[in-house]
């Protein structure tokens, strides 16, 4: 089998997976309990709770667990939106977010009156900063953009963006959809209010979530009824998940630098390959795109018939971010960026990891050639 689609989702770390099974057995105590295991389970969470914030140079009461980015997006953006609507209704965000991000901006539109500026972006994914900073006002209380693009990959210039804010409206929250640079790129959240991490993009558990909010901004709970998480997220912790939540971290960051300079070699290997067959389109900017995610176009080709037909050499890629892979329709991010509409709708994902190899890619592009091969047969 050759994996494709890490940006999907990764295999477990089987270093996490024998942690979490060892721990199945011994920590099925509430950390709200106050007898001796309850105690000692909260411990341990607490302990990873602490080790979690030193990886990520915040404090220990700035992380905050969820089940996972979705989530994490969702407590940010409206927890911001509720807290702070007396200073105004007016949030930011890109035409390019995860739906998590876009479809809860929608909703606050819709349902709840506020008003939502959606910020371009060029052929190339590139964030319109000037439309930026002519967005912000007075009643700005929130701009929310991801660092790195889930389906093209391009990367967004957090340190413009926070200096623009910054200067137009110092009291504007920044909330910064960090899941695709997790482990893969270093990050500094020193600059910006909230951060949403997921786990299972980093070799960890499904159903696990960071939301890293600092202390001096505040948020109004989505989920009421408990004292846990600083009494921001109610409900009985899913201790085993948030206590392995911080081995996971400390594995995905070990070696970062050396994990992607492999990846970029990687990368530049696949792309020249690639661009050597006809009727292939690279979408993913050269320049100011992270490596570990190719978005190509094999034009003239359907993307889920194309997918479905590397399975068949048990390859494994996607067509666009999992959490829309049900939709027919060109990727909206792609549309966005303006792509040719024949050009956008055949577009596939490919995402690496450190721990692809360079003779699973010659398989995949062989396997890609018969396939344009076989397809154009049959049309």
């Amino acid at each position: 089998m050759i994996y494709l689609d890490y940006t999907a989702t990764t295999p477990l770390n089987p270093e996490v997976t024998k942690t979490y099974t060892k721990l199945l057995n011994e920590l099925f105590a509430n950390p709200d309990s106050i007898h001796k295991l309850g105690l000692e389970t909260e411990s341990l969470m607490n302990k990873s709770r602490q080790l979690i914030a030193d990886m990520l140079h915040v404090k220990y009461d700035e992380v905050l667990f969820t089940s996972g980015a979705s989530e994490a997006n969702n407590m940010a953006i409206k927890g911001v939106a509720f807290q702070y609507a007396n200073r105004g209704k007016h949030i930011i965000t890109s035409t390019c977010e995860h739906s998590s991000v876009y479809e809860t901006c929608h909703q606050l539109e819709k349902v709840f009156g506020y008003e939502i500026t959606y910020i371009n972006v060029d052929s190339y994914g590139k964030l319109d900063l000037e439309q930026l900073n002519q967005a912000i006002r007075k009643d700005t209380i929130l701009v929310s953009i991801m660092h790195i693009n889930n389906e093209v990959g391009f990367i967004n210039p957090v340190d413009q963006i926070v200096k623009i804010v910054r200067e137009k409206n110092p009291l504007t929250k920044i909330h910064i959809d960090m899941v695709q640079s997790l482990g893969k790129v270093p990050i500094d959240l020193s600059q910006i209010d909230l951060a949403s991490f997921s786990a299972h993009k980093i070799y960890g558990l499904k159903g696990s979530g960071i939301l890293m909010k600092k202390n001096s901004c505040q948020i109004v709970p989505l989920i009421s009824g408990g004292q846990q998480e600083f009494n921001l997220r109610a409900g009985t912790s899913n201790v085993l998940t948030n206590i392995v939540l911080a081995k996971t971290m400390r594995l995905a960051l070990e070696n970062l630098n050396d994990k992607l300079m492999k990846v970029k070699q990687m990368n530049h290997y696949l792309r020249e390959r690639l661009i050597l067959n006809e009727g292939v389109v690279i979408n993913t900017p050269l320049t100011n795109g992270s490596p570990y995610i190719i978005n190509v176009s094999f034009v003239g080709y359907k993307p889920e018939v194309f997918v479905h037909e590397l399975e068949k050499y048990e390859i494994y890629v996607s067509t666009r971010s999992a959490c829309s892979t049900k939709s027919n329709q060109m990727s909206r991010t792609l549309e966005m960026m303006k792509v040719d509409p024949a050009i956008g709708s055949s577009a596939i994902r490919i995402s690496l990891s450190a721990l692809t190899s360079q003779q699973e890619l010659d398989t995949f592009i062989n396997a890609v050639q018969e396939t344009m091969k076989n397809l154009k047969k049959q049309r």
